[in-house]
């Protein structure tokens, strides 16, 4: 019997540069899992288990390599504040306590007992203890993997300072042993890495605080509607337990506690955090709420129809987890380097010592210094910071503004496309279609011309059909039609008596008569991609459908076009309305009357030349929005949009999301690149000065520490700079 595949996601702490994640990756892979992602800069592990490997067995692997894997219910966010006692600030914090008096004797060189060797190993032992239980264990976990990490180096540089050390002490006498003692050297790298490991953890957060504050908003206290005794109450609950078909009460200020619909009352709603629209939306019963959305103001009764892991939150939470750990290809440089990093320097570090102490004929004590300070310095956790850290920043600053992008080679595309096609109706257009003008054949706009239409189209899931109900409707009057049916791509069909109509698309007119239309008016029907009512083989009368065009539309337009953007309209309505509707927005290129078919060799012709993006509503234009190389669907943020297209615009209202998107997509390919050029200049940089003598090991842990924050603190600016 085949294995039902079984997604598992653990957080782990620990992990702290993309070789501690190669590592976690390698040897999972090797117990027979797939689909392995271990993502440092989250914490999270995610795995396919297909074998018969117990969850234990896999927790087990992973706290061998020397990280430590959460309990459910621990805090799962805050790698820095951890529920351990032994967490890495209290590490920090002890082991600076230590440190701070050891420190001393280069402030007062000339005192004998600050400088008294057994004092010195007496205050740097538990900070190397404390250095050996955080740092060794990783680091021999890590070479156990065969993807040493940067712990490696850490390790070695405070092992090398205290040994050689602790055989100063012991092999000279008071008067010449200062020359070889680094106590200090040892227990400032282990602090000062501890800070930067704080500091990294603080700040890494930063850039995931998109997943957490939609979390939190899943922590709601709902009234559920109860009969006690016979008496109606409310009972207040956790939205963990409510359940399909609760009955909740919901006031002004709550926040919706499940996905559901009104089924008493009116209400005022914020649902920007679900459609980036910061203007409240009015509902009333029947009506379709979201969880996790606001009452501004009104209140009402709601019955869940989703709950927990189905709701609109659950499924943006769930993608924008995903799409924060899809690796851009820019990424693939960045960790080939880190994963040969930790070898190269630990080769460059013995080089150091053998040739600054045999060739410049540097002391044993200077050239080690050196050697220890190359493996310090060159610590790749920067180069493995810089994409992921931006990748968070960038696609948790498009959630919180409704858009939903699904990963970072996503945005990379995005960031580069040359072209962006888009579809007309519902796209470009508000896909609100009302009737702008009606030619009966007796001149008149008669009322029995109207019913039949209105009759017809109720019958129908069309857009133009529902809107012409929903215009009409309530002013039509009963038919006699029978046998009413719908032939999807011509229109619809109904009979009365032995007079057989049909409403729908100039397909339906070939072979027919016209009667009583003039010239103009027939042009004008075909132009313009009426909507004809025939009876029998008699065209009597024809509809002229106008869309309304989404305000701010040009704007973008524009706006894309200036970024370098070709802009192409293709429709499957007439070539006049497509024209007409290019030109009114800017536009360049208008391809009009095309069936999916044809748009899809459209795209297809397009791709083949440069990057293309396609926009559109992710249900008709599924194969076009597939063939592109980022498919970008306008839709509302519900479950099934969430998977219809690369990137999905929740605001239906106008497109200045797009424009959004693809500033925000930019912006974040910069900012990577930004990051990567600084890790390898530091690195390119850092290990010479290093080698030759112009950096102690002190200061090189402390500039290791903070390059990993300032890499870090560029992507921050990702949350809330002005982006132009």
């Amino acid at each position: 019997m085949k294995s039902v595949e079984e997604i598992v996601t653990l957080e782990v702490e620990g992990m702290t540069c993309t070789n501690c994640a190669l590592g976690v990756t390698k040897t999972l892979e090797k117990a027979g899992l797939t689909h392995v992602h271990a993502d440092f800069a989250s914490g999270e592990v995610v795995y396919s288990n297909v074998s018969a490997l117990t969850k234990d067995a896999v927790i087990n692997k992973i706290e061998a390599l020397g990280y430590k894997v959460k309990k459910q219910g621990e805090d799962t966010h805050n790698h820095a504040h951890s529920s351990n006692k032994w967490g890495v600030e209290q590490k920090f914090w002890f082991s600076l306590a230590f440190t701070v008096p050891l420190m001393l004797h280069m402030v007062f060189p000339h005192t004998s007992f600050i400088n008294n060797p057994w004092l010195q190993l007496g205050l740097s032992l538990p900070v190397v203890i404390v250095g050996i239980l955080h740092f060794g264990r990783s680091a021999w976990g890590s070479l156990k993997s065969g993807v040493p990490n940067m712990d490696v180096l850490i390790f070695i540089g405070f092992t090398a300072a205290f040994g050689y050390s602790i055989w100063g002490t012991l092999s000279f006498d008071i008067h010449t042993v200062h020359n070889y003692l680094f106590y200090e050297t040892a227990a400032s790298i282990i602090t000062l890495v501890l800070l930067g490991n704080v500091l990294e953890h603080r700040a890494t957060l930063q850039t995931a605080t998109a997943v957490k504050e939609l979390g939190q908003i899943q922590n709601t206290i709902a009234r559920r509607v109860a009969f006690i005794n016979g008496v109606e109450t409310l009972v207040e609950v956790p939205n963990s337990e409510i359940y399909v078909g609760d009955i909740l009460q919901v006031n002004t200020g709550d926040r919706i506690p499940a996905d559901g619909a009104i089924i008493k009352g009116e209400a005022s709603i914020d649902e920007a955090i679900v459609t980036g629209e910061s203007m409240p939306v009015d509902k009333g019963p029947k009506d379709p709420v979201v969880g996790g959305t606001v009452v501004t103001s009104g209140s009402f009764r709601m019955q869940a129809k989703a709950v927990g892991n189905q709701t609109v939150i659950a499924a943006i939470i769930k993608m924008v987890k995903e799409a924060q750990r899809d690796k851009p290809s820019i990424q693939r440089l960045g960790d080939r380097v880190s994963a040969v990093f930790v070898p190269v320097v630990v080769g460059i570090s013995i080089l150091t010592f053998f040739v600054a102490h045999f060739a410049f004929d540097l002391s044993t004590q200077q050239a080690l210094m050196n050697a220890i300070a190359v493996l310090v310095i060159s610590c790749p956790c920067a180069m493995g910071l810089a994409t992921p850290t931006a990748v968070m920043a960038g696609i948790g600053r498009a959630a919180k503004n409704g858009i939903f992008i699904k990963g970072g080679r996503v945005l990379e595309e995005f960031a580069n496309i040359k072209t962006i096609v888009f579809d007309k109706t519902g796209t470009l257009t508000t896909g609100d279609f009302w009737i702008a003008e009606l030619h009966s054949s007796d001149g008149n706009a008669s009322q029995n011309t109207i019913d039949i239409t209105v009759e017809l189209e109720k019958h129908s899931s069309h857009p133009i059909a529902k809107s012409i109900v929903a215009r009409f409707g309530m002013h039509a009057q009963p038919t006699a039609l029978e046998d009413i049916k719908e032939e999807k791509g011509l229109g619809m069909s109904g009979r009365i008596g032995s007079d057989i109509y049909l409403l729908g698309s100039s397909k339906l007119t070939e072979g027919i008569k016209f009667a009583n239309f003039s010239y103009e008016q027939s042009e004008k029907a075909k132009n313009e991609g009426a909507l004809y009512l025939i009876k029998n083989d008699t065209c009597i009368a024809f509809y002229i459908i106008e869309d309304a065009i989404k305000p701010g539309t040009a704007e973008v337009i524009k706006e894309l076009k200036a970024s370098g953007i070709d802009t192409v309209l293709l429709s499957g309505d007439t070539e006049y309305k497509t024209n007409l509707l290019a030109w009114g927005t800017g536009i360049t290129t208008a391809y009009g009357q095309k069936s999916p078919a044809e748009k899809l060799e459209i795209i297809k012709s397009y791709t083949a030349k440069n990057s293309t993006a396609m926009v559109g509503d992710g249900i008709n234009d599924a194969p076009a929005l597939s063939a592109a190389h980022v498919g970008i669907s306008i839709s509302g943020a519900t479950s099934a949009a969430l998977s219809s297209a690369s990137i999905v615009l929740s605001n239906k209202e106008d497109l200045a999301q797009l424009e959004l998107a693809h500033k925000i997509a930019k912006h974040t390919l910069i900012t990577i690149k930004q990051n990567l050029f600084w890790a390898f200049f530091y690195n390119v940089v850092a290990i010479p000065i290093a080698a030759v003598g112009l950096l102690n090991p002190m200061i090189a842990a402390a500039a290791m520490a903070f390059s990993d924050v300032i890499v870090i603190g560029n992507s921050i600016r990702l949350k809330s700079k002005k982006l132009k």
